[in-house]
C-alpha cells in the first residue's frame, strides 16, 4: 500500500446462533454504518460486516476484525485452497457462507495490494471493537441498521461473551 489504508473496525452478533443478527463497520473519527438479517449466523454477520465495509470505502483499506474466521481466510490463504478445490474445504465439504465469501474474496483478488486484515481480541478492551460490537448488537437486537459520522453516542450495551459459538 503506498498511501496510508483507512482503517476500518468490522463485527458481528447474532442473538442465537442461527437467529436474528447484526454487522457493523466503523472508521475512527468516521463513517461507520450496521445493517441486521432476521435469521442468520454470527459467522455470516462476521463476513457480512467485512464485505459491507469494503464494499463502501475506498482503498487502501485495512479491515480490523475479532473474527478469526474473517482473519485467518487471508492470513492464511484459505480462499485459494477454496478456489482450487472448486469452494470445498480441507474436508471436502462445501464451504459454508460462499454467497459471501465469494465476493469478498473477488475484491481481495482484485486489489490484493489494497485490502487487508488484522486481528483484534474481541472483548478485550480496544474502543474500536468495542463501538462496532455495539452496533452489531444493537442492529442484531432490533433489527434496525443505522449509518452516521462519528461515534454514536445512544448505543446499548455489548454483546455477552460467549463460551462457544457454533461455526456456520
Amino acid at each position: 500500500m503506498s498511501q496510508p489504508p483507512t482503517i476500518v473496525y468490522t463485527d458481528g452478533a447474532c442473538s442465537g446462533n442461527p437467529g436474528p443478527g447484526g454487522w457493523a463497520w466503523a472508521v475512527p473519527g468516521g463513517p461507520y454504518r450496521s445493517g441486521a438479517a432476521a435469521h442468520t449466523t454470527n459467522q455470516r454477520m462476521e463476513i457480512q460486516a467485512a464485505l459491507e465495509a469494503v464494499s463502501a470505502l475506498g482503498r487502501p483499506l485495512e479491515i480490523v476484525s475479532d473474527s478469526t474466521y474473517v482473519v485467518n481466510c487471508f492470513r492464511d490463504r484459505w480462499w485459494r485452497g477454496w478456489l482450487a478445490n472448486g469452494w470445498r474445504n480441507s474436508q471436502k465439504q462445501p464451504v459454508k457462507n460462499r454467497d459471501l465469501w465469494e465476493p469478498l474474496i473477488d475484491a481481495y483478488r482484485a486489489d490484493p495490494d489494497g485490502l487487508r486484515f488484522r486481528w483484534v481480541k474481541g472483548h478485550g478492551g480496544d474502543p474500536m471493537n468495542d463501538l462496532v460490537d455495539r452496533l452489531a448488537v444493537e442492529a442484531a437486537t432490533t433489527q434496525n441498521g443505522r449509518a452516521g459520522d462519528g461515534e454514536p453516542g445512544d448505543l446499548g450495551p455489548p454483546d455477552r461473551v460467549r463460551s462457544a459459538v457454533r461455526r456456520s
